[in-house]
């Protein structure tokens, strides 16, 4: 395929829904060849259809990225199969609500596995097979939640929160090997996240804010992530905030 990111090589996690899977789609619109992984393997070949009966090239990688040996393991096949790996996507994540008096623990211990421990187990399998090829794109989803703690959201905000300083260390670590790195924090985006948060009230309250009329939809925050893959490699979008136009409250 032709297009702005034609012959590079991406890998996105999470990519079964959302966020994930809108940048698959941006991704492979823009000419990359998509490695795709989520935990949900229908989900996946079904989305490996759709860009190949688009012209593209995809690949379906099945497993949870909880799991530090198949995190890694989806790095090195998407290396093996395709010789390289020019963009990392880290969208895997997931929301639970909960403050730190009374603490579901188990519920918080798998919040931070998603959304902090799992991105760091690709970022490190990364860095080596870009390093090699002397550069690439690393590119962490976050929240505006990891900008501005809210009390019943302190697992999701916590994770994102450590995510913020984990892609800023990184950055900092790599960027002499011609590495960049980016954190994006969406706003309210229409996905199906709030889906799996265990408190009936919170689960309702948290999905008419992402589906509220104005929010945004996965395919915005897509955009955004091929712009940042689409620069020229001198220059490093770091830290972007994207957020829908109808939310005007201060940080």
């Amino acid at each position: 395929m032709t297009g702005t990111l034609a012959g590079r090589v991406a890998l996105v996690t999470g990519a079964s829904s959302g966020i994930g899977e809108g940048a698959a789609l941006a991704l492979a619109a823009a000419g990359a060849t998509v490695a795709v992984a989520a935990r949900r393997a229908d989900r996946l070949d079904a989305l490996v259809k759709r860009i190949q009966s688009a012209g593209g090239k995809a690949l379906p990688l099945p497993g949870d990225v909880v799991d530090e040996s198949v995190a890694k393991g989806i790095v090195e096949q998407t290396v093996h199969s395709f010789g390289r790996l020019d963009i990392l996507v880290n969208s895997a994540g997931i929301i639970q609500a909960g403050g730190v008096e009374n603490a579901n623990l188990d519920e918080w211990r798998r919040v931070l596995e998603v959304n902090l421990l799992a991105t760091l187990y690709t970022c490190t399998a990364a860095i080596g097979p870009m390093r090699e090829q002397g550069g690439g794109d690393i590119i962490n989803i976050s929240s505006t939640a990891g900008r501005r703690a809210a009390a019943p959201f302190g697992p999701y905000s916590t994770s994102k929160f450590g995510l913020t300083g984990m892609t800023e260390g990184l950055r900092q670590e790599v960027g002499k090997y011609g590495i960049r790195v980016c954190i994006i924090e969406p706003g309210a985006t229409t996905t199906e996240v709030a889906d799996s948060i265990s408190d009936a009230s919170y689960r309702k309250a948290m999905q008419a804010h992402v589906s509220k009329e104005g929010a945004m939809k996965p395919e915005d925050v897509a955009d955004a992530i091929v712009f940042v893959a689409s620069l020229p490699p001198r220059a490093n979008v770091s830290q972007l905030l994207i957020r829908p136009t109808i939310d005007v409250a201060p940080m």
